[in-house]
């Protein structure tokens, strides 16, 4: 079920390229197209050598309320002993490109493409890319919002050694590859991977309170993002705001995979 994962490489078009681009900002979707992630629009981060990042969302009016997710790229011998710095916030990364060494918690880690880390609120980790080539790969933080009884715990994993689950009626056209059990009330986030083989669907447009960041790894297809169908392939970033329908149309030739972010597992706050 493993494949291919996209990863920006920068660059800058030629001036005869045309301005027109995929780019949409509204109220209740966001889409960044593969093609606006170049050089000039990347952004450095503190604690990281031979580093830059694309910030695809961040807590802002209008746009995302809970998480930040990131494209880090590492260059040979860069990295970032402490990467993160914030008391209190969770995160995930997936390889899409390369290898790097994690240390988490004082015990080495050799993540490769499609390696997937849970990093615990309060953990203490860094990367060191230790190979001849870039290592690439997505990075989502949120703050965690503790639940007596309960706490996360990091971990590591990969798209390889986690089986997707298959949606129900579906024959297995739409599968998802879940990290964590969505009824653990200690998470209180997921970070899975979607899959949708050729002519797979979404039935009918979700409408729901958790909200979305959804980077395309692999494939094409046509995404139904409020009252518009976009067509978004690997590479493009989608952000959707709680409620806002959405439903897909994988039409092929290939499988269509995105790793997806939702908040879940928390009552709402109104105080």
């Amino acid at each position: 079920m493993t494949g291919n994962y996209y990863h920006p490489t920068g660059g800058l078009p030629p001036q005869t390229h045309l301005t027109t681009e995929r780019a949409i900002v509204t109220e209740a979707y966001t889409v960044i197209p593969k093609g606006v992630m170049t050089d000039i629009v990347t952004s450095t981060l503190p604690g990281f050598t031979h580093s830059r990042s694309w910030i695809l969302a961040r807590p802002i009016s209008g746009f995302a309320t809970t998480f930040s997710q990131l494209i880090v790229e590492i260059g040979p011998g860069g990295g970032a002993p402490k990467a993160e710095f914030e008391p209190g916030v969770e995160g995930v990364i997936f390889v899409t490109k390369g290898k790097v060494n994690l240390t988490l918690d004082g015990e080495l880690h050799a993540l490769e493409e499609g390696s997937y880390a849970y990093l615990a609120a309060g953990a203490i980790w860094g990367l060191e890319n230790v190979s001849d080539s870039i290592v690439s790969f997505q990075w989502i933080r949120k703050a965690y919002e503790r639940l007596d009884g309960y706490e996360a715990e990091s971990f590591v994993t990969s798209d390889a050694e986690v089986e997707p689950t298959a949606m129900p009626d579906t024959n297995g056209a739409w599968k998802t590859t879940r990290f964590t059990d969505s009824s653990d009330l200690a998470h209180d986030m997921q970070v899975n991977i979607v899959t949708f083989q050729p002519g797979g669907v979404i039935p009918f447009p979700e409408t729901h309170v958790m909200e979305h960041g959804l980077y395309v790894l692999e494939g094409k297809a046509m995404y139904l993002l409020n009252n518009d169908w976009v067509e978004v392939e690997a590479g493009d970033f989608m952000w959707l705001r709680a409620f806002c329908p959405q439903a897909c149309y994988a039409g092929g030739p290939g499988q269509f995979r995105y790793l997806l972010y939702k908040d879940m597992n928390r009552q709402i706050k109104l105080t």
